[in-house]
């Protein structure tokens, strides 16, 4: 009987052996994961279990019954130590090697560690426990620092002031979520943050951070400091690949794969989710997507091209990200970075409470967008993208829906 090894319990992982099971696939399924933890999903864990309206199981993936229904073998609580592509196997801490006819690589990314040191009250968060610990001290009171702008530090910022905190959003960038948005956009992120309560100071960095969990001094580039009795370090992730440095397979800012998710010259190792840097057909370069929707489209590819080699899919998706900032839900469509990308609006931040963003490459063929609190527009906009419809249509179309209230 074939065996297929799942190396990553998060998202990427539970969707791909789901995704066997629904192509028919028979054999063995191994599903690894590093935490002792059921699978669970970890957009809530920056919004909803902060403020305490998730829990532990209500944001699981995958329980016990579900995957012995489905014959998909649970091994939690080992750490993937190292990829044997000779001798296809996956060798592990704690445990004998496991051996596999297909391997998924799926161990996703790690948060970026503080810089300024490790300790208690100094927080990054990226698993469940992460989570719950800095509830914990979020429960306790007192004034949070953020140190990034990002999607993770601002919902972080966010969930702070819904529990009623003081909190300061610190970057050295000029606006929050730079990576996404040029600084003309931004700069209403900020303003949101602002107006809920946050004080948010850009272009300005952290130097170090002194003191002890509830008598935190924050010291910043620009000679100030600020008071923290909690500091929550949101500066990025990087990609969980290590482990695969000794296998032979190229690895360079994840795994790196060809457009049907195989690791490069090796047809029976496959990436998924934040770990995979894959040949996109569209864009004609390799990309690596740190995004829950990409982690479960690419696992659906994966386990059809394990099931159906002979009719293999090439993996070109349509990016797709959202977040949720006190009273704006924030989607994001296709491609929107870019310092000096043109755009144009459509509604105005300063006086509604929706508004999209349009991206344009040259003024005539639309890249992406930006949708908050508007639901219509994002499946124009959408829709716009997949069919490869002008910009100023999809405009138009935008318009017309907005007119119609």
């Amino acid at each position: 009987m074939s065996r297929t090894v799942i190396v990553g319990s998060s998202v990427g992982g539970v969707r791909t052996a789901q995704s066997l099971r629904s192509e028919g696939y028979e054999g063995e399924i191994v599903l690894v994961g590093e935490e002792q933890e059921l699978p669970y999903d970890k957009p809530p864990l920056s919004k909803g279990v902060l403020v305490g309206t998730a829990t532990a199981e209500s944001v699981r993936l995958l329980t016990q019954e579900a995957a012995e229904r489905d014959s998909i073998r649970l091994v939690l609580g080992h750490r993937a130590t190292r990829l044997d592509v000779a001798a296809h196997r996956v060798e592990l801490e704690g445990l004998d090697p496991l051996s596999y006819d297909q391997v998924v690589i799926a161990t996703g990314a790690r948060a970026r560690p503080s810089p300024w040191g490790e300790r208690p009250g100094i927080h990054v968060i990226r698993t469940l426990q992460d989570a719950q610990l800095l509830r914990q001290d979020l429960v306790a009171g007192g004034h949070v620092v953020v140190v990034g702008g990002g999607f993770i530090g601002a919902e972080v910022a966010s969930s702070a002031r819904i529990l009623g905190l003081e909190v300061t959003m610190v970057d050295p960038l000029p606006v929050p979520m730079s990576r996404v948005f040029n600084p003309e956009i931004g700069k209403w992120f900020a303003a949101l943050h602002e107006r809920h309560g946050v004080r948010a100071l850009f272009d300005v960095g952290v130097e170090v951070i002194d003191g002890e969990r509830g008598n935190f001094t924050v010291r910043l580039t620009d000679g100030s400091s600020v008071s923290a009795a909690v500091v929550v370090i949101g500066i990025g992730s990087e990609p969980n690949d290590a482990w695969l440095k000794s296998s032979g397979l190229v690895v360079d800012n994840g795994l790196v794969c060809d457009e049907y998710c195989r690791a490069v010259d090796v047809h029976n190792v496959y990436g998924v989710g934040d770990v995979a840097r894959w040949f996109h057909p569209t864009y004609r370069t390799e990309v690596r997507v740190e995004h829950w929707t990409n982690a479960v489209d690419q696992a659906v590819c994966v386990a059809h091209n394990i099931v159906h080699p002979e009719d293999a899919r090439s993996y070109a998706p349509l990016e797709y990200v959202w977040s949720d900032q006190h009273d704006w839900k924030i989607q994001v469509v296709g491609r929107t970075a870019g310092g000096s990308t043109e755009h144009v609006m459509i509604g105005d931040p300063a006086t509604d409470n929706r508004f999209a963003v349009l991206y344009t490459p040259d003024g005539t063929t639309m890249s992406g967008a930006a949708v908050v609190n508007w639901p219509r527009a994002l499946v124009l906009c959408r829709k716009g993208l997949r069919d490869g419809t002008p910009l100023d249509e999809v405009c138009e179309s935008i318009s017309a829906a907005a007119a119609k209230g």
